[in-house]
């Protein structure tokens, strides 16, 4: 499954390391204002979504990969 992200929010959205870790595929590179971002999930798989702010460092996103029948 893929996800696309885009970004309204008017600030950067850093990726959480776990995004990466739980098996999806993306850029870790900061997400622009404006920019639209795809996240490639392992297959059998449905998008848990959740971003926050840092204060400091900005926002961050984290995308984790669900199997169907865990939600």
């Amino acid at each position: 499954m893929k996800l696309i992200y885009f970004n309204d929010t008017g600030r950067f959205v850093r990726i959480h390391p776990a995004t990466l870790g739980h098996g999806c595929i993306v850029s870790k590179d900061p997400i622009k204002p404006l920019e639209t971002r795809e996240f490639l999930l392992p297959k059998d798989t449905i998008p848990w979504v959740k971003m926050w702010d840092e204060k400091e460092m900005g926002l961050r996103i984290l995308v984790s990969p669900l199997k169907e029948t865990e939600k």
